[in-house]
C-alpha cells in the first residue's frame, strides 16, 4: 500500500505517515483492524482509530490490485463502520488524495461528504465524514 501511494504522489511533498496509524491506535479498546481474505489470502485491509469519544478515523484502507472491482471496497468500508459503531463511535472520518478516483467514488457512494482538513495529513487533498 505504502509503495503504491508514494509512487502515485511522488511529485508532491508529504507522507502517509504524517498522521499516525500505529498498531496500538488501531487495536481495542479504541480501535480496530479488518483483514480482507480472498481464497485464503490477504487481499486488503483497513483500520480505525479513535479521534475523540464520538469520532473514529478510518486509516490504511487498501485493496490489492487483484481484489479490486469486485465490490470488496464497499464491504470493507461497511465492516469498518460496523466496528466503529460497536466501539461506540457515532461519526467516521477519513482522508484520501485526488489521484484516487475509485476511492473517492467509493466513499461518496457510501454516504461520506466532504469536510475541511481535520488532521493535517500532508499526503491528503480530500477529507470526508459520515454519521454512523
Amino acid at each position: 500500500m505504502e509503495e503504491e501511494i508514494e509512487a502515485l504522489y511522488a511529485d508532491r511533498p508529504g507522507s502517509i505517515h504524517a498522521v499516525s496509524a500505529s498498531p496500538s491506535e488501531m487495536s481495542p479498546p479504541g480501535g480496530g483492524f479488518v483483514l480482507v481474505d480472498v481464497d485464503g489470502r490477504a487481499a486488503g485491509c483497513g483500520g480505525l482509530k479513535g479521534l475523540d469519544g464520538e469520532t473514529c478515523e478510518i486509516k490504511r484502507m487498501y485493496l490489492g490490485p487483484e481484489a479490486r472491482g469486485r465490490g470488496l471496497g464497499s464491504l470493507l468500508v461497511g465492516a469498518l463502520e460496523e466496528r466503529g459503531r460497536a466501539l461506540g463511535y457515532s461519526r467516521a472520518r477519513l482522508d484520501t488524495g485526488d489521484r484516487q478516483p475509485a476511492a473517492i467514488r467509493l466513499y461518496k457512494g457510501a454516504g461520506y461528504h466532504s469536510i475541511p482538513d481535520y488532521n493535517g495529513n500532508t499526503a491528503a487533498t480530500l477529507w470526508f465524514e459520515k454519521d454512523l
